[in-house]
């Protein structure tokens, strides 16, 4: 009983870091869009692998090596291409989406060993999400109150009038329902690979959110940055092969040993009857 007490006290606080650190991770990029575009933020953002990789190493998530070395090293380059001749750049939103990256390199590390480790008891997506949501509300509240401009609430165009209003609470729902289906995705995906590997193939996303940025919104795009964006899109598929002939390697050694154990169990059967037939005579 008092295993079970201590366990219900104790693993909401397990949590925190996690949700603190997704909540800053939104928050800050959300933030970082005010000053600077959707297209300058997402390729900032796609920086993040390289954080995860560091704190990958830091909490032994993953093995050192200079394969993984190299394929960071091609995704830093290209991101530095992407940024390299920014003519909108400006310092707090450069800073709140480089911080921003690197609460994502630590709150995926932290949702790997959650979901992963079974002491904690939280191996199941949905049961990860209801202890880290509220925490993330609370966090992104403060934040909010601190950082957003209250006192223009009921003067700007999305909340001035009672259509405007329920226009713009009905496309934050539909954006909330979609981050909700996307971050239980990450998670089931966490939870059976790793948050390396999530994370370098959610790049890919972000292309996909620069092309939309670009012919939506009509953000800048030059030869520079589409050669960049070539570079990290060639790093993510390096480490998706890198991960795959990982893991055919992983399967080929479980067989090996599976098989050798049952061939170990098929002689202690043959023992076995060999030694009641003996008995017998």
């Amino acid at each position: 009983m008092e295993g079970l007490l201590h366990e219900r006290w104790t693993l909401p606080f397990t949590v925190v870091p996690t949700a603190l650190g997704t909540a800053l991770d939104v928050n800050l990029s959300n933030a970082s869009l005010v000053s600077i575009s959707v297209t300058f933020a997402t390729m900032c953002k796609s920086g993040s692998p390289i954080f995860l990789l560091l704190f990958a190493f830091a909490f032994r998530l993953e093995a050192p090596s200079y394969r993984l070395a190299g394929i960071i090293l091609i995704i830093s380059v290209g991101i530095l291409l992407t940024v390299a001749k920014e003519t909108e750049f400006e310092f707090w939103g450069f800073i709140f989406v480089m911080l921003a990256s690197v609460m994502s390199g630590f709150r995926w590390s932290m949702t790997q060993i959650l979901l992963q480790r079974e002491a904690y008891g939280l191996k199941n997506p949905f049961t990860l999400m209801s202890y880290v949501t509220p925490v993330m509300a609370v966090v992104t509240l403060m934040l909010s109150l601190g950082l957003d401009p209250w006192k223009e609430f009921t003067s700007n165009g999305y909340f001035n009038s009672i259509w405007h209003v329920t226009r713009s609470s009905l496309l934050m729902l539909f954006g909330g329902a979609l981050a909700f289906c996307m971050v239980l995705t990450e998670y089931i995906l966490v939870s059976v690979t790793s948050a390396v590997t999530v994370t370098v193939a959610g790049v890919v996303k972000e292309a996909v959110t620069i092309l939309v940025a670009v012919f939506y919104f009509h953000d800048k795009f030059t030869w520079l940055k589409g050669f960049g964006l070539i570079i990290i899109m060639i790093g993510v598929s390096l480490f998706n092969w890198y991960k795959y002939k990982k893991l055919q390697k992983k399967s080929s050694e479980d067989k090996l040993v599976d098989s050798q154990s049952t061939n170990v169990a098929r002689k202690y059967v043959i023992l076995e009857e060999t030694d009641e037939e003996d008995a017998q005579r």
